[in-house]
């Protein structure tokens, strides 16, 4: 009987997207032992950007190639959106033996320097400075020894991923597979910069972004809110490279994989600024805030570290409804965003802890919200859909010109039922999200489910607006399996655990 040959697969083949998230993810397990959990995106996200620039790099070279011979491609390439310099190519550190890291962070620095960021209307758009993030831990050898560092390299030199090879759709998609791979792995630091994309799906579906709008999320994270608001129009069919991308992150390695992102999803007109937006706003037009056509945003839940004095006096007007105590910014956050929002198209979905709706010491800034009639909407989302976190959460959105039937009213949405959970995650099903979307786009009573209420009840239950005060469920809600029972109780033990363990090494 003959011997069975072993297929090997060519690196230029078309790669799966289930083969590509499979390989970079087994590519970040080589880390494991040798740095904690939060630490690979460090890593692997510079090095995957990494590759496919010089990837498609040399896809885009070849074609020119092509078209007019070697010389005329040399030209061509200085004019392409990502140029890689003599020297700082990925086969140039592939072929290094001895201080790999150290050739690493050479390239990526002649990579950012070579491509600065555009200026035009007041605004940077695009460039690669500080992409690649910190760049230390390359050239610590007891962090990341040469052995390390090539491992990873040969691992990626396994595909091409150029975008014959790799579309960016699926690239997108991969990346974002990665981020919350990264995110479930490293626990209880993922929500800093990861949103449940089904949530930020329902967000986009509920804003529907249009052709040439501008979309801002004031605490960006990994990009992937912006990414969804692209992806709502992409799946349409609709014109979506005319659309203005803005984003601002706190965390410098974290803007840095949100630029990554997007341009890894194929888009080139953003701008991604790494300050404080509290303390430091970044678009700003003359003395006053930009105005954005659509704001979303998942800001950091109830912070007690920020400049409540700053913005006591903020001399952007972003205390318009009062300042918030200093335990607590989330109405610092939903201002900013407010005051962020275009006067006449501009509307907001804003991810928030449950308690913004109700808590007494917040009771005067919400009614200052009702009485100027920004709130649109309130809705209740289910429990589990954020990591290492079983609080229930809701979507507020607001918009600057409420539709005519819906002034002095807010519509509010009972959805804590409608989430499924499936191998320890929680996610809104397809089902889910399009119901949600009905019942917005409806905006009319529904038992169980939703209720119109016009401000001046609200305003006679302390200025509450919590749709659970409002949406009567008369139904048995969903009552959990025994294993279900089980496993929340281990997640709700560990976080217990994890947080005595902290308060310990406090003392």
């Amino acid at each position: 009987m003959a011997e069975k040959v072993k297929q090997y697969r060519h690196p230029d083949d078309p790669i799966t997207l289930d083969e590509l998230k499979s390989f970079l993810w087994a590519a970040a397990t080589h880390l494991r032992g040798q740095i904690d959990a939060a630490g690979y995106k460090e890593y692997i996200f510079p090095l995957l950007f990494f590759k496919r620039i010089s990837d498609v790099y040399d896809e885009q070279f070849e074609g020119f190639v092509c078209e007019g011979g070697v010389e005329y491609a040399g030209m061509q390439v200085e004019d392409l959106p990502i140029r890689i310099p003599d020297g700082a190519h990925w086969r140039d550190v592939r072929e290094v033996t001895e201080n790999v890291g150290n050739k690493l962070v050479e390239a990526f620095i002649a990579i950012e320097q070579a491509n600065p960021a555009k200026e035009m209307d007041g605004r940077k758009i695009g460039g690669l400075e500080g992409i690649f993030g910190p760049k230390d831990g390359w050239t610590n050898k007891a962090k990341m020894p040469d052995n390390i560092i090539t491992s990873l390299i040969e691992d990626f030199s396994k595909y091409t991923l150029s975008l014959k090879v790799c579309p960016a759709d699926e690239m997108g998609q991969a990346y974002e597979y990665l981020v919350g791979k990264f995110a479930d792995d490293a626990g209880n630091t993922a929500q800093e910069f990861y949103t449940n994309r089904t949530v930020v799906q329902l967000m986009a579906e509920i804003l529907q972004p249009q052709p040439n709008e501008s979309i801002y999320d004031p605490t960006c994270g990994s990009g992937g809110m912006l990414v969804k608001c692209l992806d709502y129009l992409r799946n349409k069919g609709a014109e979506w490279q005319s659309v203005q991308v803005f984003g601002q992150e706190v965390n410098g390695l974290t803007s840095s994989i949100a630029r990554m992102n997007l341009y890894l999803n194929g888009i080139e007109d953003f701008s991604i600024a790494c300050a404080d937006t509290l303390e430091n706003p970044a678009f700003l037009d003359g003395s006053h805030l930009r105005k954005f056509d659509i704001v979303l945003a998942n800001p950091p839940y109830s912070i007690k570290e920020w400049n409540r004095e700053k913005f006591m006096n903020d001399k952007w007007g972003r205390n318009f409804l009062g300042t918030p105590p200093q335990g607590r910014a989330d109405y610092a956050f939903i201002q900013h965003i407010l005051a962020s929002m275009d006067e006449k198209t501009g509307r907001c979905a804003i991810l928030l802890p449950h308690g913004v709706l109700n808590r007494m010491e917040e009771e005067i800034m919400r009614r200052k919200l009702i009485e100027e009639d920004l709130v649109d909407s309130v809705i209740s989302i289910g429990k589990n859909l954020f990591f290492n976190s079983p609080m229930e959460a809701c979507i507020m959105l607001c918009s600057s010109k409420k539709p005519s039937d819906r002034i002095k009213q807010v519509l509010f949405i009972r959805a804590t039922d409608l989430v499924e959970r499936k191998n320890g995650e929680s996610y809104l099903t397809e089902e889910h999200v399009e119901e949600i979307v009905s019942l917005y786009r409806g905006n009319t009573n529904v038992d169980n489910r939703s209720c119109i209420v016009d401000t001046k009840t609200i305003s006679q239950n302390e200025y509450s607006i919590s749709p659970k005060l409002y949406v009567k469920q008369t139904q048995t809600e969903n009552i959990l399996k025994f294993s279900e029972q089980i496993e929340q109780w281990q997640e709700y033990s560990c976080n217990i655990h994890s947080e005595y363990t902290k308060l310990i090494n406090l003392l």
